[in-house]
């Protein structure tokens, strides 16, 4: 088993030159393996320890590489590029569970940063620590938080949460930086700003997708899809559209009963 964070790229019936740039860019601190097969796709995943996976959405069949890993407990938490040139195919994979749907360019501009940021091995310390976290109340702060995001005063959340984040070490800071990212995202929108709410919601990603579906009773994995919905909308929209956005696609942040 290789101690390196390991790139799947799937669906690949036939080369394409970004995927070798990438490839190289990645150079050997990323090792890289190609999928062409269905047959025991979880099963190789979850035995090859994947880091990131990176569909080939301009071919046929990408749905099945992007929607499969999202429906089994032992793969979810991976993260999934779908690459394509079609605004329509990339927010359709954002619905599907893309947790990124990027252009080619747009890969391979910040290669290096978007494998840093997602392709990473969590260390099992710290993800003991994260799961014990989760199983606490969630704090005042936090709470109070929560209070502005589902009010629609997603400005003040965004104090409320940065000053928890700021004086929280452990590594369930992390919920308060996601939160605060999508929440920041939603205000740009009030605002009509459709470029530093992509921004946002593209940055709240590396946090949602290492976090567990419930953490301190808020519903993560609810927020997360709820996020990426609204990231499809501006992706299916134009900037200069953004004052027609549906803005009840913002929803508030539900709070759960904790599991035992």
């Amino acid at each position: 088993m290789t101690t390196l964070p390991l790139i799947i790229l799937a669906n690949f019936t036939s080369p394409h030159a970004w995927a070798e740039a990438f490839t190289e860019q990645l150079g050997a601190g990323y090792p890289v393996a190609m999928y062409t097969d269905h047959a025991e796709y979880i099963t190789r995943l979850t035995d090859d320890h994947a880091a990131l996976i990176i569909v080939d959405g301009d071919q046929d069949g990408w749905q099945f590489w992007t929607t499969t890993p999202k429906a089994s407990p032992a793969t979810r938490r991976i993260p999934i590029f779908l690459v394509s040139d079609s605004a329509e195919t990339r927010a359709a994979a954002l619905i599907a569970g893309a947790d990124l749907a990027l252009l080619p360019v747009e890969l391979l501009k910040d290669a290096i940063k978007l494998a840093a940021d997602y392709a990473r091995v969590i260390d099992p310390a710290r993800a003991e620590q994260l799961a014990c976290d989760c199983r606490e109340l969630l704090p005042d702060l936090a709470q109070q938080g929560v209070e502005m995001f589902n009010a629609g005063e997603f400005y003040k959340q965004h104090d409320l949460f940065e000053a928890l984040w700021v004086q929280t070490e452990s590594p369930v800071r992390d919920l308060y930086r996601a939160i605060l990212q999508v929440g920041v995202a939603y205000y740009q929108i009030q605002r009509g700003n459709a470029r530093g709410a992509r921004k946002m919601l593209l940055r709240s990603v590396q946090w949602l997708t290492i976090l567990p579906d419930e953490c301190q009773g808020i519903d993560v994995q609810q927020l997360r899809e709820e996020s990426y919905r609204v990231r499809a909308a501006l992706e299916n929209m134009r900037e200069d559209e953004i004052a027609q956005f549906d803005k009840t696609l913002l929803k508030p942040i539900k709070n759960v009963a904790s599991r035992p």
